[in-house]
């Protein structure tokens, strides 16, 4: 493929719907658009700015890298809703731009370090262990999401802000509604809350700081609403990702039993499965950016305040990047997969993260070597697949 991408073509709207029967894939639509459109003029309001889709991993790439394109909300335009977006809400990383985004991420980035991360696995395993035992104690059939694979990050979480044991049974309360997109106003109402405990429980941290993340932050010269921010967009970030990466995740395996077994069978494969699932998974489907100032992208004429929509699924799945890109392979080699991002953007708890799903995994299927879905695979509810993208529930049960 050249560097040229585009060519002048009439504006389209594709959908994002994965295809029936086949939940871990990205939209037909997006698929066929990578191969003849990899950055494609979409459909918008007369008089609206430009929007545009890119679906090819070499141009997604060159975006999360380019300064010229703006993470900040207020300066992408959404198409569906003919509006510029709100700005972020304080402390939200993926809404800020270079100083506000340096300043904050800077504070932050030695709390995740590979290292630090790594420290952690004793920990989670310790809380891995608990949540099999308490399946094990209930008994199949059971909600994986419910039983697993939410209280697992939600107790990490939970520790690495300092939130006191006798609070964690509303504060685990707050996140489920939060996880809960069935309803909106109920999942707003609880966004709200949990806004406010987490403000409060800044404040408790700098009257009296214990050993965690958020006391530690307390030192800085984050503001007191920063701080709350800050603490919520980790929670958002850290939780809700991760519950869904280990319930997709799940269900992926158990739709190829071969892979399921292999890791099964050989857990030293979980590096390469954790990758594998999340470039395959791709669960952060879509991203935008603001363009701030006239640029060429692949041969496309993008203007200042035009909106750049990222297929980021489509690009993980980009056959100029990986063979066979459809195909589930734990033992590929999966280096430079877009699913944490790129730039300095990238997610920063992508440590804290695969070290859960990499003692997670193995440990599920070496406890449960006889999982299987409870009811047939087209049964499983998923969620939007434009937000973050997972299942609502997976009915499991074993022997």
């Amino acid at each position: 493929m050249t560097n040229a991408y585009y060519r002048e073509h009439e504006p389209v709207m594709p959908s994002f719907d994965r295809p029936t029967g086949c939940p871990f894939d990205p939209s037909p639509e997006l698929t066929a658009l990578r191969g003849e459109l990899p950055i494609a003029r979409l459909a918008a309001p007369e008089g609206a700015p430009g929007v545009w889709l890119v679906t090819g991993y070499e141009l997604v790439r060159k975006i999360f890298a380019d300064p010229r394109f703006s993470s900040r909300y207020e300066t992408q335009y959404h198409p569906l809703m003919d509006a510029h977006m709100p700005p972020a809400p304080l402390g939200d990383l993926t809404g800020m731009d270079a100083p506000e985004h340096t300043r904050i991420r800077k504070m932050l980035a030695g709390k995740f370090t590979v290292r630090r991360m790594n420290q952690l696995t004793e920990r989670v395993t310790e809380v891995t262990r608990a949540q099999l035992d308490e399946m094990e104690r209930q008994g199949p059939p059971t909600d994986l999401v419910q039983a697993f694979a939410h209280p697992v990050p939600a107790q990490m979480i939970c520790e690495l802000l300092g939130v006191p044991y006798d609070e964690r049974a509303d504060f685990a309360g707050f996140t489920q509604s939060v996880s809960n997109d069935d309803d909106p106003e109920a999942q707003l109402a609880a966004f709200t809350r949990l806004g406010e405990y987490l403000r409060d429980l800044a404040r408790a941290k700098r009257a009296d700081p214990t050993d965690d993340l958020l006391s530690d932050l307390t030192a800085s010269d984050l503001t007191e609403d920063e701080l709350g921010g800050v603490a919520a967009f980790l929670l958002s970030a850290g939780l809700d990702t991760t519950a869904n990466m280990l319930a997709l995740g799940t269900f992926a395996l158990l739709r190829h039993p071969s892979q399921l077994a292999a890791l099964r069978d050989d857990p030293s494969l979980v590096d390469g499965a954790v990758e594998e699932l999340l470039r395959h998974l791709s669960i952060a489907t879509t991203g935008m950016r603001g363009v701030l100032e006239d640029v060429e992208l692949g041969g496309a004429p993008l203007r200042a305040g035009d909106t750049v929509i990222i297929a980021v699924n489509a690009a993980n799945r980009d056959p100029a990047k990986f063979s066979d890109p459809d195909v589930l392979d734990i033992r590929r080699s999966t280096a430079g997969h877009l699913a944490f991002g790129h730039g300095v953007h990238q997610c920063l708890g992508q440590q804290l993260a695969r070290v859960e799903m990499r003692v997670a995994f193995p440990a599920l299927l070496t406890r449960f070597p006889s999982l299987r879905l409870a009811v047939p695979a087209e049964e499983v509810p998923l969620r939007d697949p434009v937000q973050i993208y997972g299942v609502r529930s997976l009915p499991v049960t074993w022997e």
